[in-house]
Protein backbone atom coordinates (compact mmCIF):
# COMPACT_ATOMS: atom_id res chain seq x y z
CA UNK A 1 0.00 0.00 0.00
CA UNK A 2 1.46 3.41 -0.94
CA UNK A 3 2.43 5.57 1.99
CA UNK A 4 0.83 9.01 2.33
CA UNK A 5 2.92 12.17 2.00
CA UNK A 6 4.40 13.60 5.15
CA UNK A 7 1.50 15.14 7.08
CA UNK A 8 3.39 18.31 7.96
CA UNK A 9 6.04 19.97 5.82
CA UNK A 10 9.28 21.24 7.21
CA UNK A 11 9.06 25.03 7.15
CA UNK A 12 10.71 26.25 3.97
CA UNK A 13 10.72 22.80 2.36
CA UNK A 14 9.13 23.31 -1.08
CA UNK A 15 7.66 19.82 -1.33
CA UNK A 16 7.18 17.05 1.25
CA UNK A 17 9.25 14.10 0.05
CA UNK A 18 8.32 10.45 0.43
CA UNK A 19 11.72 9.63 1.83
CA UNK A 20 13.50 7.14 4.10
CA UNK A 21 17.19 7.66 4.83
CA UNK A 22 17.92 4.69 7.11
CA UNK A 23 17.37 1.09 5.92
CA UNK A 24 19.23 -2.23 5.98
CA UNK A 25 19.63 -5.21 3.66
CA UNK A 26 21.37 -8.58 3.60
CA UNK A 27 24.62 -6.70 3.06
CA UNK A 28 24.55 -6.34 6.86
CA UNK A 29 21.82 -7.58 9.20
CA UNK A 30 18.69 -7.02 7.12
CA UNK A 31 16.45 -9.83 5.89
CA UNK A 32 15.96 -8.68 2.28
CA UNK A 33 18.45 -8.26 -0.55
CA UNK A 34 19.27 -4.67 -1.54
CA UNK A 35 17.11 -4.99 -4.66
CA UNK A 36 14.16 -6.27 -2.64
CA UNK A 37 14.51 -3.43 -0.12
CA UNK A 38 14.31 -0.95 -2.99
CA UNK A 39 11.33 -2.74 -4.55
CA UNK A 40 9.50 -2.80 -1.22
CA UNK A 41 10.21 0.89 -0.73
CA UNK A 42 8.86 1.66 -4.19
CA UNK A 43 5.72 -0.41 -3.54
CA UNK A 44 5.12 1.68 -0.42
CA UNK A 45 5.35 4.93 -2.34
CA UNK A 46 8.88 6.04 -1.55
CA UNK A 47 10.51 8.32 -4.09
CA UNK A 48 13.84 8.88 -2.29
CA UNK A 49 15.81 6.52 -0.07
CA UNK A 50 19.21 5.61 1.31
CA UNK A 51 20.58 2.13 1.92
CA UNK A 52 22.61 2.36 5.13
CA UNK A 53 23.96 -1.06 6.02
CA UNK A 54 26.24 -1.44 9.01
CA UNK A 55 29.84 -0.50 8.21
CA UNK A 56 29.59 -1.38 4.53
CA UNK A 57 28.39 -0.16 1.15
CA UNK A 58 28.50 -3.64 -0.38
CA UNK A 59 24.78 -3.56 -1.20
CA UNK A 60 24.70 -0.15 -2.83
CA UNK A 61 25.53 -1.20 -6.40
CA UNK A 62 22.66 -3.70 -6.45
CA UNK A 63 20.35 -1.17 -4.82
CA UNK A 64 21.32 1.50 -7.34
CA UNK A 65 20.42 -0.77 -10.26
CA UNK A 66 17.08 -1.57 -8.65
CA UNK A 67 16.45 2.11 -7.96
CA UNK A 68 16.94 2.95 -11.63
CA UNK A 69 14.42 0.27 -12.59
CA UNK A 70 11.92 1.49 -9.99
CA UNK A 71 12.42 5.19 -10.69
CA UNK A 72 13.64 6.00 -7.16
CA UNK A 73 16.40 8.37 -6.13
CA UNK A 74 19.00 6.43 -4.12
CA UNK A 75 21.60 7.98 -1.84
CA UNK A 76 24.52 5.63 -1.05
CA UNK A 77 25.08 5.33 2.66
CA UNK A 78 26.40 3.35 5.61
CA UNK A 79 25.68 3.22 9.32
CA UNK A 80 29.07 3.43 11.01
CA UNK A 81 29.76 1.89 14.41
CA UNK A 82 31.57 4.29 16.75
CA UNK A 83 32.01 5.01 20.42
CA UNK A 84 31.57 8.17 22.46
CA UNK A 85 32.49 8.36 26.15
CA UNK A 86 32.38 4.56 26.37
CA UNK A 87 28.99 4.27 24.66
CA UNK A 88 28.23 2.67 21.32
CA UNK A 89 26.97 5.42 18.98
CA UNK A 90 25.98 5.06 15.33
CA UNK A 91 26.74 7.63 12.64
CA UNK A 92 24.91 7.39 9.32
CA UNK A 93 27.05 8.57 6.45
CA UNK A 94 24.99 9.80 3.49
CA UNK A 95 27.48 9.61 0.63
CA UNK A 96 26.33 11.13 -2.67
CA UNK A 97 29.86 10.79 -4.05
CA UNK A 98 30.36 7.24 -2.81
CA UNK A 99 33.36 5.91 -0.91
CA UNK A 100 36.67 7.70 -1.23
CA UNK A 101 39.52 9.14 0.81
CA UNK A 102 39.87 8.19 4.46
CA UNK A 103 36.54 6.37 4.40
CA UNK A 104 38.06 3.57 2.30
CA UNK A 105 40.58 2.72 5.01
CA UNK A 106 38.00 3.40 7.70
CA UNK A 107 35.58 0.83 6.32
CA UNK A 108 38.44 -1.65 6.07
CA UNK A 109 39.29 -1.06 9.72
CA UNK A 110 35.65 -1.51 10.70
CA UNK A 111 35.48 -4.82 8.82
CA UNK A 112 38.49 -6.09 10.79
CA UNK A 113 36.94 -4.78 14.01
CA UNK A 114 33.70 -6.62 13.23
CA UNK A 115 35.58 -9.91 12.77
CA UNK A 116 37.37 -9.48 16.10
CA UNK A 117 34.15 -8.40 17.78
CA UNK A 118 32.27 -11.46 16.48
CA UNK A 119 34.97 -13.73 17.88
CA UNK A 120 34.75 -11.99 21.26
CA UNK A 121 30.96 -12.20 21.34
CA UNK A 122 31.12 -15.87 20.36
CA UNK A 123 33.50 -16.62 23.22
CA UNK A 124 31.19 -14.88 25.68
CA UNK A 125 28.07 -16.61 24.34
CA UNK A 126 29.76 -19.99 24.72
CA UNK A 127 30.06 -19.22 28.42
CA UNK A 128 26.26 -19.00 28.65
CA UNK A 129 25.79 -22.32 26.87
CA UNK A 130 25.84 -21.56 23.12
CA UNK A 131 28.31 -24.20 21.98
CA UNK A 132 30.21 -23.51 18.74
CA UNK A 133 28.72 -20.01 18.87
CA UNK A 134 30.56 -18.53 15.88
CA UNK A 135 29.42 -21.29 13.52
CA UNK A 136 25.86 -21.12 14.85
CA UNK A 137 25.74 -17.36 14.32
CA UNK A 138 27.14 -17.81 10.80
CA UNK A 139 24.39 -20.33 10.09
CA UNK A 140 21.81 -17.75 11.16
CA UNK A 141 23.42 -15.11 8.95
CA UNK A 142 23.15 -17.39 5.94
CA UNK A 143 26.09 -15.76 4.17
CA UNK A 144 29.66 -14.62 4.67
CA UNK A 145 28.73 -11.07 5.57
CA UNK A 146 30.08 -9.66 8.86
CA UNK A 147 28.26 -11.03 11.88
CA UNK A 148 26.28 -8.82 14.25
CA UNK A 149 24.54 -9.25 17.57
CA UNK A 150 21.19 -10.17 15.93
CA UNK A 151 22.86 -13.25 14.43
CA UNK A 152 23.96 -14.40 17.88
CA UNK A 153 20.52 -13.56 19.26
CA UNK A 154 18.85 -15.78 16.67
CA UNK A 155 21.40 -18.51 17.41
CA UNK A 156 20.51 -18.36 21.10
CA UNK A 157 16.83 -18.74 20.20
CA UNK A 158 17.52 -21.63 17.81
CA UNK A 159 19.52 -23.40 20.53
CA UNK A 160 16.60 -23.07 22.93
CA UNK A 161 18.57 -20.94 25.38
CA UNK A 162 16.11 -18.03 25.22
CA UNK A 163 12.51 -17.85 23.97
CA UNK A 164 12.97 -14.93 21.58
CA UNK A 165 15.38 -12.33 20.24
CA UNK A 166 14.17 -9.65 22.65
CA UNK A 167 15.08 -11.87 25.61
CA UNK A 168 18.46 -12.65 24.05
CA UNK A 169 19.25 -8.94 23.96
CA UNK A 170 17.84 -8.30 27.42
CA UNK A 171 19.86 -11.09 29.04
CA UNK A 172 23.00 -11.43 26.95
CA UNK A 173 23.50 -8.96 24.09
CA UNK A 174 21.99 -5.59 24.98
CA UNK A 175 23.73 -2.53 26.38
CA UNK A 176 25.94 -3.43 29.31
CA UNK A 177 25.56 -7.20 28.79
CA UNK A 178 28.44 -9.59 27.97
CA UNK A 179 27.69 -9.52 24.25
CA UNK A 180 27.77 -5.73 24.05
CA UNK A 181 31.29 -5.35 22.68
CA UNK A 182 32.14 -1.85 21.51
CA UNK A 183 35.75 -1.19 22.54
CA UNK A 184 36.94 -1.97 19.02
CA UNK A 185 34.98 0.84 17.37
CA UNK A 186 36.62 4.14 16.36
CA UNK A 187 35.84 7.37 18.14
CA UNK A 188 32.71 9.11 16.88
CA UNK A 189 34.70 12.16 15.79
CA UNK A 190 36.99 9.98 13.67
CA UNK A 191 34.06 8.42 11.80
CA UNK A 192 32.57 11.86 11.21
CA UNK A 193 35.87 12.94 9.69
CA UNK A 194 35.79 9.97 7.29
CA UNK A 195 32.32 10.92 6.08
CA UNK A 196 33.23 14.57 5.58
CA UNK A 197 36.41 13.65 3.69
CA UNK A 198 34.28 11.55 1.32
CA UNK A 199 32.10 14.54 0.51
CA UNK A 200 29.21 13.15 2.55
CA UNK A 201 26.84 14.28 5.28
CA UNK A 202 27.33 12.83 8.77
CA UNK A 203 24.05 12.09 10.54
CA UNK A 204 23.75 11.08 14.20
CA UNK A 205 21.55 7.97 14.14
CA UNK A 206 18.46 7.69 16.39
CA UNK A 207 19.64 10.02 19.19
CA UNK A 208 16.54 9.44 21.33
CA UNK A 209 17.18 5.69 21.51
CA UNK A 210 20.37 5.95 23.51
CA UNK A 211 19.92 5.69 27.27
CA UNK A 212 20.72 9.34 27.88
CA UNK A 213 19.15 12.12 29.88
CA UNK A 214 18.23 15.24 27.95
CA UNK A 215 21.35 16.95 29.29
CA UNK A 216 23.63 14.11 28.20
CA UNK A 217 21.94 13.95 24.81
CA UNK A 218 22.78 17.63 24.51
CA UNK A 219 26.42 16.86 25.29
CA UNK A 220 26.41 14.15 22.63
CA UNK A 221 24.96 16.59 20.10
CA UNK A 222 27.52 19.22 21.16
CA UNK A 223 30.43 16.85 20.57
CA UNK A 224 28.93 15.58 17.32
CA UNK A 225 28.51 19.11 15.98
CA UNK A 226 31.99 20.12 17.18
CA UNK A 227 33.41 17.16 15.23
CA UNK A 228 31.75 18.44 12.06
CA UNK A 229 28.54 16.39 12.17
CA UNK A 230 25.83 18.06 10.12
CA UNK A 231 22.53 16.35 10.99
CA UNK A 232 20.70 14.00 13.33
CA UNK A 233 17.69 11.76 12.89
CA UNK A 234 14.79 13.84 14.12
CA UNK A 235 12.48 10.87 13.61
CA UNK A 236 13.62 7.24 13.70
CA UNK A 237 10.74 4.82 13.39
CA UNK A 238 7.99 5.55 15.88
CA UNK A 239 8.54 7.89 18.81
CA UNK A 240 6.70 10.20 21.17
CA UNK A 241 5.81 13.51 19.42
CA UNK A 242 6.78 15.54 22.49
CA UNK A 243 10.24 13.93 22.40
CA UNK A 244 10.49 14.78 18.70
CA UNK A 245 9.59 18.43 19.31
CA UNK A 246 12.17 18.68 22.09
CA UNK A 247 14.83 17.06 19.92
CA UNK A 248 13.99 19.51 17.15
CA UNK A 249 14.77 22.37 19.51
CA UNK A 250 18.08 20.77 20.42
CA UNK A 251 19.01 20.44 16.76
CA UNK A 252 18.13 24.05 16.01
CA UNK A 253 20.22 25.25 18.93
CA UNK A 254 23.25 23.55 17.37
CA UNK A 255 22.58 24.36 13.72
CA UNK A 256 22.01 20.72 12.78
CA UNK A 257 19.83 19.46 9.95
CA UNK A 258 17.04 16.91 10.50
CA UNK A 259 17.01 13.47 8.91
CA UNK A 260 14.28 10.79 8.85
CA UNK A 261 14.50 7.01 8.74
CA UNK A 262 12.59 3.85 9.55
CA UNK A 263 15.68 1.77 10.45
CA UNK A 264 14.00 -1.02 8.48
CA UNK A 265 15.52 -4.50 8.87
CA UNK A 266 12.90 -7.11 8.01
CA UNK A 267 9.34 -7.35 6.69
CA UNK A 268 6.53 -8.25 9.03
CA UNK A 269 7.70 -6.04 11.86
CA UNK A 270 6.13 -2.73 12.85
CA UNK A 271 8.80 -0.82 10.92
CA UNK A 272 8.49 -0.94 7.13
CA UNK A 273 10.22 1.31 4.57
CA UNK A 274 8.81 4.77 5.05
CA UNK A 275 7.13 3.87 8.36
CA UNK A 276 7.81 6.48 11.00
CA UNK A 277 6.11 9.00 13.21
CA UNK A 278 4.89 12.20 11.59
CA UNK A 279 7.13 15.24 11.63
CA UNK A 280 5.82 18.05 13.84
CA UNK A 281 5.93 21.55 12.41
CA UNK A 282 9.53 22.64 12.80
CA UNK A 283 11.95 25.23 11.49
CA UNK A 284 14.77 22.67 11.61
CA UNK A 285 15.91 22.31 7.97
CA UNK A 286 15.58 18.81 6.46
CA UNK A 287 18.85 17.13 5.57
CA UNK A 288 17.87 16.78 1.90
CA UNK A 289 18.26 20.56 1.59
CA UNK A 290 21.94 20.32 2.65
CA UNK A 291 24.20 21.57 -0.19
CA UNK A 292 25.96 18.20 -0.39
CA UNK A 293 22.71 16.27 -0.89
CA UNK A 294 20.36 18.64 -2.71
CA UNK A 295 22.02 18.28 -6.16
CA UNK A 296 21.82 14.47 -6.01
CA UNK A 297 18.19 14.48 -4.87
CA UNK A 298 17.12 17.07 -7.41
CA UNK A 299 18.96 15.33 -10.25
CA UNK A 300 16.85 12.21 -9.70
CA UNK A 301 19.74 9.79 -10.04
Amino acid sequence: MPMPPLPVRFEGDPEPLRIDLHMHSTASDGALSPARVVALGASRGLTHMALTDHDTLDGVAEAASAARREGLVLIPGAELSTQWRGMGIHVVGLLPEGVRGELVEGLGALAVAREKRAATIASRMERVGLHDALARAREQAGSERPLGRPDFARALVAAGLVPDVATAFRKHLGAGKPGDVKALWPAMAEAVRWVLAAGGVAVLAHPVRYSLTRRKRGLLLDDFAAAGGQAAELVSGFQNPDVTRDLSRQLQERGLYASLGSDFHFPGGHLAPGSMSPVPRTATPPVWTHPRLAPRLNAGA
